[in-house]
């Protein structure tokens, strides 16, 4: 089967095994794990790849670094590759294409208080419909890098090409050593962790020094690129942290506690998807969420014992 794009001869060439070849590569991150999965030798999928993107006369996989990544032109095209070899499988086998895992991103606490309950209502009526939840440490938890369908975010998102839904708000939190002044508090404000430093999560974080007014803005600040790197800088006590609130749950500490912030302003908890054909599951994912959400909104936050001691069932922000 060739299809063919236009009057032009781009793509006139291209089959369904070139499609396949590529999403095959581009899911497994690797030339080598991609001829695995096909059952087909590297050079075969190395030749495939190419001729496709000779075809399409745009290159598709950047191969310069040690780990393969796609394109921008790579990423936009994996999303018509697999809506076209979706149609394909749909027409010789209907249904298979749904039974392909349902891949949802997310940079630290996934979906807060109502991961768990997505992830077992999710499996207990879409069976044949894994959905995996991955981490991937980025401001956009793998989307625009193509390695998931879907991604839970958090803060505003502005880049191209995403659809995003609020899905709900949480409060934010302040982030102090344990063995710190600040710790024994009942609630801070933001003024109060500008004393210190601040530690931000420059690569996959909400938080930035714009949430500080100019004239208040922090004595310094610490650059970090994940949360587990967040989380040690503070119990260390090289700096405090903002985050969401389910922070709390999903990443407790044995030295950091969690404090409620006065004045910090809510943080929304989105669902993303790039802008275009995608997995078929996405709308039923979109309406589970929100179903979830409606029927399960936690109370309001209640401070525990020992580390990590805000008992908040929420989300993240670093």
């Amino acid at each position: 089967m060739s299809t063919g794009h236009g009057t032009g001869t781009a793509g006139r060439g291209i089959e369904i095994r070139h499609l396949r070849a590529f999403l095959a590569v581009a899911d497994e991150g690797s030339v080598t794990r991609g001829a695995a999965r096909l059952g087909v030798t590297q050079p075969v999928v190395s030749r495939t790849l190419a001729a496709l993107e000779r075809q399409l006369g745009v290159r598709l996989v950047d191969r310069s670094t040690h780990h393969l990544v796609l394109t921008p032109e790579g990423v936009a095209f994996r999303d018509k590759a697999t809506a076209a070899v979706g149609a394909f499988e749909e027409a010789i086998d209907p249904g298979r294409l749904r039974h392909r895992p349902l891949r949802l991103g997310h940079a630290w606490s996934a979906f807060g208080p109502y991961t768990t309950p997505l992830l077992r209502t999710w499996q207990q009526r879409h069976p044949g419909t894994p959905l995996e939840l991955l981490r991937i440490d980025d401001r956009t938890a793998g989307l625009t890098r193509g390695e998931v369908d879907a991604a839970l975010l958090r803060g505003p998102v502005d880049t191209p090409g995403l659809v995003t839904e609020v899905l709900f708000t949480e409060t934010r939190v302040a982030a102090v050593a344990a063995d710190g002044p600040l710790a024994a508090r009942a609630s801070l404000s933001l003024a109060d962790l500008t004393a210190d430093a601040v530690v931000l999560n420059t690569v996959s974080g909400a938080t930035t020094l714009a949430l500080w007014p100019p004239h208040a803005a922090p004595a310094a600040t610490l650059a970090v690129a994940n949360t587990d790197d967040w989380l040690t800088a503070i119990a260390a006590g090289q700096g405090n942290g903002v985050s969401g609130a389910s922070t709390a749950q999903m990443h407790p500490h044995a030295g950091v506690v969690y404090v409620p912030l006065d004045d910090a302003p809510p943080l929304p908890v989105l669902l993303a998807r790039r802008d275009g054909p995608g997995h078929p599951e996405l709308p039923r994912l979109a309406a589970l969420a929100r179903e979830i959400v409606a029927g399960q909104r936690p109370g309001p936050p209640s401070r525990g014992n020992g580390p990590g001691r805000l008992g908040i069932p929420s989300a993240d922000g670093e």
